[in-house]
């Protein structure tokens, strides 16, 4: 089932059982696929852009996180960490530290990366095949501590 329906199935359900978080997240997703499609460019929405658009959601998620723990409002960020939750539902499962390193010790051994002057060759390749099972950040710490980079 593609994200466009399967969001439209999570509404109607989320508007029956009353449960105003998932509602309002759900309806944030559905306004980033409408505002996609009424861009104008005439693309059809593929699994990458969904992918695109959700895993920019959760990092503006845990942006605000930051921000408002650092400001003292936990009300906030409570909420926004409930939101971000439920955007991970749409996303694939989300690797260990552990499966992520394990990953990038394979890319490295077949590209024979072993210092920081590799670093180019094996972080781009890395994020190629982590895409939307990693945060990037945690990837790049990874690649670095791997490379023996700092």
């Amino acid at each position: 089932m593609a994200l466009k329906e399967k969001i439209n199935e999570d509404l109607k359900t989320a508007m029956k059982s009353g449960d105003k978080v998932r509602l309002e997240t759900v309806r944030s997703i559905r306004a980033l696929i409408l505002e996609f499609e009424k861009s104008g460019t005439g693309k059809e929405l593929t699994p990458d852009d969904e992918l695109k658009m959700l895993t920019t959601a959760v990092k503006k998620r845990k942006d605000s996180i930051e921000q408002y723990t650092a400001a003292n409002r936990k009300d906030l960020a409570d909420k926004e960490e409930a939101e971000m939750k439920i955007l991970l539902e749409y996303l694939p499962k989300q690797l260990s530290q552990e499966e992520i390193a394990d990953i990038i010790k394979n890319l490295a051994a077949e590209i024979g990366a072993s210092s920081k002057e590799d670093f180019p060759k094996l972080m781009p390749l890395a994020m190629k095949n982590l895409k939307g099972k990693a945060d990037g950040k945690v990837v790049k710490a990874l690649v670095e501590k791997i490379l023996g980079i700092n």
